[in-house]
């Protein structure tokens, strides 16, 4: 059966001087509009296409790409404010809603906000909110200690900084333990610290010290292995030029070249590190 507000792949059904109509199964046949039509879409064929409503709330298909999809959160701009809510831009032509009803604080025009996408049980409409808590799960126990995960900075506490875990739960970061300045809306590689008794995931951006070593020992080598042995990023290297390449602090970075010294597999100098 094909989503409303999600990625689907159909089958073309027939085509129309203005647009293809693709089988929607339970939701019926859906127009692909003829902008979005290209000479070579054949009868039968099957198109990746996202489901939306149009401006006049009916059910229809695009090639285009939105910033998001139902399920997932996404960082969008109010672009317009009225009766009913705040309009976000989420890269398709009918504007996103975010109903009064799902607003944490009165959201404003041409400021960016955290949001997760739903479909409206009653009125079957896209719409989104800024009330992560309510739609986000609870229970974080398929999670581990010091696992990988994608993070989406959505605000701040006293703590410090709160962040969307892999699009599903949300975490904390404390201030003692961030390095580098952050931002809403920024996405990162972060790691689970621990979850807490109340089902809460407190988080880290980087791993203990001996163990992000080892790992930035082996990716350090085999970023050298990949430019011929030799790379300009040294101890002396900006610490946002470390991060953008390793996803780590300046400080752990020169650590692990410590280690590779050491064990004498490359050498340093002003300009560049080689591997040996």
């Amino acid at each position: 059966m094909a989503d409303l507000g999600r990625y689907n792949t159909l089958p073309i059904l027939r085509r129309t001087d203005f647009g293809v109509f693709l089988d929607g199964g339970d939701l019926g046949d859906i127009l692909l509009p003829r902008k979005y039509v290209t000479d070579s879409m054949q009868v039968g064929e099957q198109l990746k296409v996202f489901l939306y409503n149009d401006s006049e709330d009916r059910l229809i298909a695009t090639t285009l790409e939105p910033h998001a999809q139902v399920g997932e959160c996404a960082y969008l701009k109010v672009v317009s404010t009225n009766h009913y809510g705040a309009f976000l831009d989420w890269g398709l032509p009918k504007d996103l809603l975010v109903p009064f009803s799902e607003q944490q604080q009165k959201l404003q025009e041409g400021y960016s906000y955290t949001v997760f996408l739903f479909v409206d049980t009653e009125t079957q409409r896209i719409a989104a909110s800024t009330r992560l808590e309510d739609w986000l799960a609870i229970d974080a126990r398929h999670f581990k200690p010091r696992q990988a995960v994608e993070l989406l900075i959505y605000g701040k506490s006293d703590l410090g900084f709160k962040a969307v875990v892999d699009g599903t739960h949300l975490g904390q970061l404390y201030t003692n333990e961030i390095f580098r300045p952050l931002h809403y809306g920024e996405r990162l590689k972060g790691y689970i610290k621990q979850l807490r008794p109340d089902g809460r995931i407190d988080l880290m951006l980087q791993l203990p010290s001996h163990i992000e070593r080892d790992q930035l020992s082996e990716a350090i080598i085999e970023h050298l292995q990949k430019n011929d042995g030799v790379t300009q990023l040294t101890d002396k290297s900006p610490p946002d030029d470390i991060y953008q390449a390793f996803g780590v602090s300046k400080s752990n970075y020169k650590k692990a070249l410590g280690k590779l010294y050491r064990e004498r597999l490359i050498t340093i100098d002003k300009h560049q590190i080689t591997l040996l």
